[in-house]
């Protein structure tokens, strides 16, 4: 069964001196303020486009990986996922890197490590994001 989210973004004003809030309309749970300082300098409390792809990727990485491993016989125990997500300005976006540490009972660093290479090439927001270099470090803990 298919299913669809949804999140909506309100701007004022310009890019360099205009701000907005987005909004996550499906579960109703945040708004977040959003500015081109946010994205470009510092974040001082409002989150940025490549701030909210790191979140859906560090999340959707974490889910594939833990069925990745589960299916293998190896359910984890934990799963720490950090994406960074790099913008160059006037560029885009020039890469992510995952960084993942998992707590898997049964597991040697070699299958763990090939279990998270094919959370990386498999997860929905990975194939999402193809054209983008992905980049991954995988080590239990």
């Amino acid at each position: 069964m298919a299913t669809t989210r949804n999140a909506h973004t309100e701007w004022e004003g310009d890019l360099l001196k205009g701000s907005g809030e987005v909004t996550l309309d499906s579960s109703g749970a945040a708004h977040f303020p959003v500015t081109w300082a946010s994205r470009a300098e510092e974040p001082q409390g409002r989150t940025s486009p490549e701030e909210l792809i790191a979140a859906a990727h560090s999340s959707c990485f974490s889910m594939a990986l833990a069925n990745t491993l589960t299916q293998a016989g190896t359910p984890p125990t934990m799963i720490t996922t950090k994406a960074a997500v790099t913008l160059q300005p006037g560029t885009g976006i020039t890469g992510i890197h995952l960084t993942v540490e998992g707590q898997v009972p049964g597991a040697d660093e070699a299958a763990f490590r090939a279990a998270a290479e094919d959370a990386k090439s498999n997860c929905p927001v990975s194939k999402a994001l193809t054209g983008t270099t992905i980049s991954l470090t995988a080590a239990l803990s």
